[in-house]
């Protein structure tokens, strides 16, 4: 009996399943760490936003002609392409004791410094090298420009996807902290954007750096220099904090059984390529739509500031202060549509309630891009029909109504581009979901859809402007119709989403 009582007593050592199912569970991490990590996307966004609306005219003053310019921008749809995709993968398997996405972010941070100097600084290093100050083109100024603004776009793609992946790491899984970490990584995009606008609208930040202005480098450029230096300083303060404070574990092989089996392959051009071919017919028009949509954005996205120098103040890049005004203004007008573009990110939803559905939405926003568009060739005219010049036969800056009426568009063209940053990525959501195709995967199409259209336009919009006798106009009639046409089918072609995979959208595409 007392043998029996013994081995009644006796308790069998728990399995390793027991051990797993009565392990503490993870401790959420503090709300204060997801926010640090998501402030690194303001300083990203910062640069971005200099980026885009202040060195397509700083390109111009080295010397390349306006139908040249756009060529430098093709880094950004390659480096899009290729960087994201290896960076994403390599972070997944990153087994430094520094942690699987900190490597990534830290040395994204510094190969955007480096650019961020070599483009602030290119007049200046190109003048020392030997370039001709009394010559239009400066040709060593324009080869460090163009290296560091390579650099520039590689480094983003570098930041982002490792950025967003950490906070996804930092949630545990927790899908309701996903989407705070999210809203909260789209906040920062949103405050980065509007103080890089800020930045570059403003003429006088080169006095905080006295040193900016040099014999090589004129007001302008000291300007954007000055912009420059506060966005490295923001993005290192920023990531140096988030980094040392926000720790992540060291990722072993051992874990690789938890996640989802893989071919071993990068998931880039090629494989995405043979992936069309067995795409469902909903993610085919998909694309369509998304590819026409960003014919038409990508002009405007990448002359908006140019036009306002050229086309609405009447300046020449290089010659007098009437275009560079107008480049500051364009900047304005961009700070006006971030504003707006984040207005419209949080009633997006009810749009969709208001307009009976998200491709009807897209459609009619597409139609507005049209119109927005076409009205630029509109405000344009008028500008050209009121030229006035002074005593002294210098011309003078457009009337009020004239910038206000630019204004308005820039502001009036943060709703469409808001939609255009969140429902194609949600549609590609729930046509790959109804389908049983991979999320990544059709996301990663997708994304084709977005940079082949600006790997086009690169190309093209410049030689196509110049037949047309130079400006900006003539691409943006192109993109009016670009996104006319888009608006059509995405009424007419796309699959209407069902009620609970609608009420379910996650708006959350990139914010540039």
């Amino acid at each position: 009996m007392e043998n029996g009582t013994k081995e009644l007593n006796k308790q069998p050592p728990p399995s390793a399943a027991m051990q797993v199912q009565t392990s503490p569970p993870k401790l959420p991490i503090a709300t204060w760490k997801l926010i640090l990590v998501a402030a690194i996307a303001a300083g990203v966004q910062f640069g971005w936003a200099l980026q885009l609306s202040l060195l397509t005219p700083y390109v111009q003053l080295l010397g390349i002609p306006h139908k040249w310019a756009a060529y430098i921008w093709l880094c950004g749809p390659i480096s899009g392409m290729l960087v994201q995709p290896i960076v994403g993968y390599y972070s997944d398997r990153c087994q430094s004791s520094f942690g699987r996405r900190r490597p990534f972010i830290a040395s994204g941070a510094g190969c955007v410094a480096i650019s961020v100097i070599l483009i602030g600084f290119a007049a200046d290093i190109g003048y020392k090298a030997g370039d001709d100050m009394n010559k239009t083109l400066k040709p060593r100024a324009v080869t460090v420009f163009v290296i560091g603004f390579w650099i520039l776009d590689v480094a983003n793609n570098m930041l982002q996807g490792p950025c967003r992946a950490l906070l996804a790491d930092l949630c545990n899984g927790d899908t309701r902290r996903m989407r705070s970490a999210n809203a909260l990584y789209r906040f920062f995009m949103a405050v980065g954007n509007i103080l890089g606008n800020a930045a570059g609208s403003y003429n006088n930040l080169y006095k905080l750096f006295p040193f900016s202005k040099t014999h090589a480098c004129d007001l302008y450029c000291a300007n954007l220099k000055s912009c420059f230096i506060i966005s490295i300083v923001l993005l290192i303060f920023i990531t140096v904090l988030a980094l040392t404070v926000v720790r992540e574990k060291q990722w072993s092989p051992d874990e690789a059984d938890e996640e989802p089996p893989s071919s071993g392959k990068i998931p880039v051009f090629g494989e995405l390529l043979r992936a069309l071919k067995d795409l469902p017919r909903p993610m085919l028009m998909l694309l369509a739509v998304t590819c026409l949509n960003w014919i038409a954005w990508f002009p405007f996205i990448l002359f908006d500031t140019d036009w306002m120098g050229r086309e609405i103040y009447g300046g020449t890049a290089g010659q007098g202060k009437l275009y560079d005004q107008g480049v500051r203004v364009g900047s304005l007008g961009l700070l006006l549509n971030s504003v707006v573009l984040g207005l419209t990110s949080i009633a997006v939803e009810y749009l969709v309630r208001g307009v009976g559905g998200v491709k009807i939405l897209w459609g009619l926003v597409n139609f507005l891009l049209a119109i927005g568009l076409v009205m630029t060739v509109v405000v344009s005219k008028v500008a050209q029909h009121q030229r006035q010049h002074g005593a002294n036969g210098q011309l003078l800056p457009p009337s009020a109504g004239v910038k206000a009426g630019a204004l308005s568009l820039f502001s009036i063209l943060g709703i469409p581009l808001s939609i255009t940053f969140s429902i194609p990525f949600a549609l590609a959501s729930i046509y790959s979901s109804g389908s049983g195709a991979g999320q990544g995967l059709s996301l990663g199409v997708l994304n084709l859809a977005i940079v082949v259209p600006q790997m086009i336009v690169s190309v093209l919009a410049g030689p196509f402007d110049s037949l047309f006798g130079g400006g900006n106009l003539p691409a943006f009639v192109v993109g009016a119709i670009s996104a006319a046409i888009s608006g059509v089918l995405a009424i007419v072609l796309l699959p209407k989403p069902c009620k609970d995979a609608a009420a379910k959208l996650t708006l959350s595409g990139p914010y540039h």
